[in-house]
């Protein structure tokens, strides 16, 4: 078995691009990481963006747009002396080159943009020819954060899955129990963000089962985050006061809990409040009448660690009517906190849709 694991660590090792400290492996990631240990060595960026066919490439390639960081080479055909290189796409994502000045370039391919500077120097020369060709896409970024070795932001240059995007920044933390090594991780809360929605990726199955249908492809803007199995925190979210966490403590109740985060908010249903337990891909639900509490007429509801409480701003019959809800509130909430606590409050607007 220890055989095994440190195969397993070896092969996480030869994914990642940055180096990994040395750490024994866990069961969790063992299944997941034998089942790519077969797979081909990736093409570099180049040969990826340069020579592979569309039908091989990733979504996001087969129309590669250009971004803020990308740089540029421009010539006009047949005029060496206009050569540019290392053209750096502006943070406005716009571009200068000769009289051309401050052209869009960002959501732009490069065929896009080619024509773009011609109309424009169309106004200065003859028929001009303006030939682009890349030199580095440096704005298709992904964001790995929470239990990770290594945090931040990452450079997807070519076609990445999610283990090898773990890989890249040095697997999940892990640490000592009882003189074994475990993972830091809470699978069963972790998740990705994609266009503001949440995608489904059952983190348990891919690490714990080694069903390799949850790995998958990575693609520009994505979040991954992983939080700490550790953090005994409730997350109080919706219609309350101020979103957020809350320490968790055996006698912690809803009431109690809202309270924390500053009451319910106006207009708040609090007839029916949703508390959602377990992992969020199968999660169990539980309906509580948060206004027969304040009114003593039932008991409060007992919570427990990463209990998620969501407050409705509008009536609702059916848990299922707002469980997305009350998931994309929970996301929101989780990822500020933690971004506030480690990194500065560097999300300033939502990262998921209201």
């Amino acid at each position: 078995m220890k055989k095994r694991l440190r195969t397993t660590v070896l092969l996480l090792t030869a994914l990642a691009t940055t180096t990994i400290y040395s750490q024994e492996a866990t069961p969790a990631t063992a299944a997941a990481v034998d089942a790519i240990a077969t797979a081909p060595t990736p093409a570099t960026p180049k040969q990826l963006f340069a020579t592979s066919s569309p039908e091989s490439r990733a979504n996001w390639q087969r129309r590669l747009t250009l971004g803020p960081g990308d740089t540029l080479n421009f010539t006009l055909y047949n005029q060496p002396d206009t050569v540019k290189r290392d053209v750096v796409i502006g943070p406005d994502g716009r571009v200068t080159f000769l009289q051309a000045e401050d052209v869009t370039a960002t959501g732009m391919t490069i065929d896009e943009l080619r024509a773009q500077f011609d109309a424009e120097l169309g106004k200065f020369y003859n028929n001009p020819r303006t030939i682009i060709t890349p030199g580095s896409y440096r704005s298709k970024k992904f964001y790995l954060l929470g239990a990770v070795a290594r945090k931040g932001v990452f450079q997807l240059e070519r076609p990445t899955t999610m283990i090898e995007a773990i890989a890249q920044a040095g697997g999940l933390e892990t640490g000592m129990f009882e003189q074994n090594t475990v993972e830091l991780a809470d699978l069963s809360h972790s998740f990705v963000m994609r266009g503001g929605k949440r995608l489904k990726v059952d983190f348990v199955k891919l690490f714990q089962q080694g069903d390799l249908s949850q790995n998958v492809a990575i693609e520009p803007d994505d979040y991954i985050y992983f939080p700490s199995s550790s953090a005994n925190q409730i997350f109080v979210v919706g219609a309350v006061a101020g979103q957020g966490v809350v320490p968790y403590s055996q006698n912690a109740t809803l009431i109690s809990a809202i309270t924390s985060r500053g009451g319910f908010a106006d207009k708040a249903y609090q007839s029916r409040v949703l508390v959602v337990r377990g992992s969020l891909d199968s999660p169990e639900t539980y309906i509580v009448d948060a206004k027969a509490i304040l009114a003593g007429e039932k008991p409060d509801f007992r919570l427990e660690p990463k209990d998620i409480v969501y407050v409705a701003r509008r009536p609702w019959a059916r848990a299922e009517e707002i469980l997305d809800s009350a998931t994309l509130s929970f996301i929101q909430a989780a990822l500020v906190t933690w971004t506030g606590q480690h990194v500065g409050p560097f999300i300033t607007s939502p990262i998921v849709n209201p």
